[in-house]
């Protein structure tokens, strides 16, 4: 009898024990749109309170015991989603953007009044607001005026009906030639950009060295995107044409012989005019194995102000943040400063094995208050300090989007500050976001005199990109203060021009002298520059030439050694623990390849100097053309891991309708 009261009791226990057997489900978190992974998406058991979110590559694993569980998918921008568990262990999610949707926003202008159909409050922008500035559509204008807005066009006006309002590449209203009001004024908001005067061309003969240090800087590129995905062509300062040729991975050949560095050369016609060579000079750095990295002693110096209580900024800092931090390990450490009013430190120098700590130290972070720029920047150096490792990785990463307005925020202010701390050989990596107010000025400075790098964070791939993709370049620096000096042979050059690099111009003595701080290159990083040359012999409106000297002559030397050589290329760098340069010497021949048999890499790089060319409106675009940019950019697409590539020719498709418009903007 015992035994039989046993049995079912065994049965009982036993269904017990499997109903609450632990189950592994695992699996993948994409957009709908791009099929891309989302990286820091969070998974939560419903009802329960247990989650977890998924890493850089959009992969989550999480425990059940309930067969009847459904998961939760949540991430800012996206619809959230409820899936029942089932019985497969694996689960791929595929989560839909958020166009969040106002019931009405009043567009106010002068005369007509036009609604849209949106969701949610209603905003109004007066008129008297946007006098005296650039012309652009209603549809731009409201773009990031009101927080959630999305419009959507509906029942577009015929071309006949179009106002002509014209917004020029240099911000100013060429002229309104029709009544209708279809068009608004706005402008780029208090966004700042740094004057740029653009390279011309220089005598071989007057001055044959032309010197700068080179710049890794890709932020220009992913800026002005933006710009373009918004309908809007750039501010032409805000086009720095050597970081969008730079943006792109180029297949150069790394150093082979123990040096951090390694030098390429090739040379052909320039597309934009036959009748001139464009040579280009390519840096490989060496790559360093991920498993060989030395530990970190990371500051994420995040900026809280209420200028980043945006969608694009601060929720956007907290995701970049949390991909950077699912890369580090047990012997990395990271810190947290923040500011807004005030600075704080709101995690202590913590191990990268605690990830939950950082995760929730992330997560707590909120937007408001003033901007006390220069506080964190002084907090954020006294932690890297502090807890500095001899032989590591030390960095300070800041997010912001340079709007500082409390203490010592000037230019002038920020870059005396980083100047002094530079001696702590702690680099700044400077992260920008949002728009509207943004400064990229003041953060290319910080960057730049910070001995870091800057990129400007528009979506959560170019987090990715920045963060994971590019991981050992952005965070580990193989050389430092690295200098290309240029000699061009005045028997064939008769003239020439650096294509961009304006603010990387170095004096010839600077060269030699290894006190002059200069650009630096991270594991991996490839760096491009172009040359413009107008051969000897060639006449044309950009030969610089001058009219003979009366005080001096000229030597005559029939006998001019080295005939077959255009150009030596000097490139100095430090070890990143030296102060001692080394040199390195590259001889170009005269001997230009055509250009259809150049490398495509090559190509596609003279495309987008073409394309930034024509975007800064350059009085030395001569014979560009965006079909010409799109078509060779077409033709050397290559491999395009990533498809960046393929992004840039949309991008330039859409640049040329923006430009081809009456308007340069979208209609509505």
């Amino acid at each position: 009898m015992k035994k039989l009261i046993l049995i079912p009791l065994i049965i009982a226990a036993f269904a017990a024990f499997k109903c609450n057997a632990v189950r592994h489900i695992h699996g993948k978190v994409l957009g709908s749109d791009d099929k891309l992974p989302i990286p820091g998406a969070s998974v939560t058991i419903k009802g329960a309170k247990i989650a977890t979110q998924t890493n850089s590559a959009g992969v989550y694993n999480i425990d059940v015991t309930d067969e009847h569980a459904s998961l939760v998918f949540s991430f800012v921008g996206y619809q959230s989603q409820t899936v029942a568990v089932g019985k497969s262990d694996s689960l791929d999610v595929y989560l839909k953007p958020s166009n969040t949707s106002l019931n009405e926003v009043v567009v106010v202008g002068y005369g007509v009044q036009r609604k849209q159909s949106v969701t949610g409050s209603v905003a109004t922008i007066q008129p008297e607001a946007n006098a005296d500035v650039a012309v652009v559509s209603a549809p731009t204008m409201l773009q990031g005026k009101v927080s959630g807005v999305s419009v959507n066009s509906q029942n577009p006006p015929k071309a006949a009906d179009m106002s002509v309002y014209k917004y020029s590449v240099n911000n100013s209203i060429a002229k309104a030639k029709a009544n209708n009001p279809g068009y608004y004024t706005g402008n780029t908001g208090d966004e700042s950009y740094k004057a740029i005067n653009e390279n011309g061309f220089t005598n071989a003969k007057d001055v044959p060295l032309s010197t700068f240090s080179v710049d890794v800087d890709a932020a220009s590129y992913s800026n002005v995107r933006r710009f373009i995905n918004n309908g809007q062509l750039p501010p032409v300062d805000a086009v720095r044409v050597e970081e969008m040729i730079n943006y792109f991975k180029y297949d150069l050949q790394g150093p082979s012989n123990g040096d951090p560095v390694a030098i390429t050369t090739e040379t052909s016609s320039a597309p934009w005019n036959n009748n001139h060579r464009l040579v280009r000079i390519g840096l490989k750095a060496r790559t360093i194995d991920m498993s060989h990295l030395p530990p970190s002693n990371l500051v994420f110096l995040i900026d809280v102000s209420g200028s980043m209580d945006e969608p694009n900024k601060l929720p956007l800092v907290k995701a970049a943040m949390k991909m950077l931090t699912d890369q580090l390990r047990a012997q990395d450490r990271v810190a947290i400063v923040v500011y807004a009013g005030n600075a704080g430190l709101v995690l202590p120098s913590t191990t990268g094995d605690k990830k939950s700590d950082i995760y929730n130290a992330i997560d707590n972070l909120s937007a408001g208050g003033s901007t006390a720029g220069g506080a964190g920047l002084k907090l954020a150096y006294k932690i890297a300090r502090e807890n500095f490792r001899k032989n590591g990785n030390n960095r300070i990463i800041m997010a912001t989007d340079g709007d500082f307005n409390v203490g010592d925020y000037s230019d002038g202010d920020m870059e005396t500050l980083i100047t002094r701390e530079r001696s702590s050989n702690v680099p700044l990596t400077i992260m920008g976001f949002g728009k509207g107010n943004y400064k990229d000025s003041k953060m290319e400075t910080l960057a730049d005199k910070g001995n870091g790098n800057y990129a400007y964070i528009d979506n959560l791939t170019e987090a990715r990109k920045t963060l994971i993709d590019e991981y050992g370049g952005t965070m580990f620096m193989v050389a430092k203060d690295v200098k290309l000096q240029v000699e061009f042979n005045p028997g064939k050059v008769q003239a020439y021009r650096l294509v961009g690099y304006e603010d990387r111009l170095l004096k010839k003595e600077d060269f030699n002298n290894d006190t002059k701080d200069a650009g630096d290159m991270g594991s991996g990083h490839t760096v491009t520059a172009l040359y413009e040359i107008v051969p000897t012999g060639v006449a044309d409106d950009y030969s610089a030439s001058v009219d003979p000297l009366k005080y001096q002559q000229p030597k005559n030397n029939p006998s001019i050694p080295y005939s077959d050589e255009l150009m030596t290329v000097k490139f100095r760098y430090k070890e990143p623990g030296s102060d001692y340069s080394k040199m390195s010497v590259a001889v170009v021949k005269d001997r230009p390849a055509s250009f259809n048999s150049t490398t495509a890499d090559f190509r596609f790089a003279s495309a987008v100097a073409e394309f930034g060319m024509l975007l800064r409106n350059s009085q030395f675009k001569q014979h560009a053309t965006f079909d010409q940019a799109i078509s060779i950019a077409q033709g050397a697409k290559g491999h395009d891991e990533g498809g960046y590539r393929s992004e840039f020719i949309r991008l330039a498709e859409t640049a040329k309708s923006l430009a081809n418009s009456a308007s340069y903007t979208t209609t509505y």
